[in-house]
């Protein structure tokens, strides 16, 4: 019996061997393969995920953060596309014209503006603003029109806060808002279709008679019987326009001196008056009496705008500087002088 198990034996130690043989084969095939190929230089196969490896380690994150230095001086850090904006100043129809929204802003100052009803969800952060509601709402950035260095300070240990200068040009405020969003593209795409609509206003208006070279004045009433003339602010930015109306000699040199408004005399309106006369209805009660007075004065009704028929009434808080103010307007000014 053992000796027929021994041929069995035999052949299971022969196929052990074999076995081992052909690992062993196997192994040492692949280390000369290895060894041919960097011998040749062939080594494309391995290196490639070790390439790849290497620049995802080394490739560089996107920024999330710029420097920005805003236009009273101060440097500082904000984000690349903020989310979480708190707006304090006067032309927040600016971020709506942007498609922007922000989280906060101070909604008093919305009061009779024509884009009031576009704020919905908007956190109203008060006038002044209330630091502890700007806390509580966790911004990413604050855009603040004030000029206090106070403000600034106490602001930006809340958030990166910037001065923004609410009354530049309209042209060189969008600009700007739009680099400071993240929103360059949107910013020259709406630059250039209210350009195409200011240029219609007006090519209808001459179309409809107004003559080259007419002149126009705004006049408004602030409390304690004070007389404004308006210059490089509101509706007059939109008058003054590069195809539009003149100002008269005296306007001429109000904005010269880049002021936004003059205070004046009633006994020297005739010389700031134009051919066309935009009264601005105020808000305070004080203000509106006092243009009331204006209206039956004699010196009013003898100038000739007056008694033309050329003059016009609008809202004040409806002639605002703000880019959706401004685009409202171009379809306002016609209706206005067709009455």
């Amino acid at each position: 019996m053992n000796k027929a198990r021994q041929p069995f034996a035999i052949l299971c130690i022969i196929f052990l061997m074999s076995t081992l043989l052909l690992a062993c084969s196997s192994t040492k095939n692949d280390e000369g393969n290895a060894a041919a190929n960097t011998a040749t230089g062939n080594t494309a196969a391995t290196a490639a995920p070790t390439a790849e490896a290497t620049a995802e380690a080394t490739a560089e994150p996107a920024a999330t953060t710029r420097s920005y230095t805003d236009y009273k001086g101060h440097t500082v850090e904000i984000p690349v596309n903020p989310q979480r904006i708190i707006y304090s100043g006067e032309t927040y129809g600016d971020l709506i014209a942007l498609g922007v929204q922000a989280i906060g802003y101070p909604l008093s100052m919305a009061d009779g503006q024509v884009f009031k009803d576009k704020l919905t969800g908007v956190e109203d952060v008060g006038f002044p603003i209330n630091l502890e509601k700007t806390l509580e709402l966790q911004p990413d950035l604050i855009i603040y029109a004030g000029i206090e260095e106070a403000d600034f300070d106490a602001l930006s240990k809340i958030a990166p806060t910037i001065i923004f200068d609410t009354f530049a040009p309209l042209k060189e405020r969008m600009q700007e808002i739009g680099g400071i969003l993240g929103k360059t593209t949107e910013a020259e795409a709406w630059l250039a279709q209210y350009q195409t609509q200011e240029d219609a206003m007006w090519a209808q208006l001459k179309a409809s008679g107004m003559k080259e070279g007419e002149t126009a004045a705004v006049f408004t009433y602030y409390p304690g019987d004070r007389l404004f003339v308006m210059a490089t602010t509101g509706l007059s930015q939109v008058l003054y326009g590069e195809n539009g109306f003149k100002p008269t000699p005296a306007i001429q040199k109000v904005l010269d001196a880049d002021m936004g408004f003059q205070e004046i005399s009633m006994e020297v309106i005739q010389e700031y008056a134009g051919d066309r006369i935009f009264l601005l209805t105020p808000v305070a009660d004080e203000a509106k009496a006092s243009t009331d007075k204006l209206l039956e004065s004699a010196v009013w009704k003898s100038l000739p705008a007056v008694k033309n028929g050329y003059v016009y009434t609008q809202d004040i808080m409806k002639t605002s500087s703000d880019a959706t103010t401004r685009e409202w307007l171009l379809g306002e000014i016609p209706a206005m002088l067709s009455k």
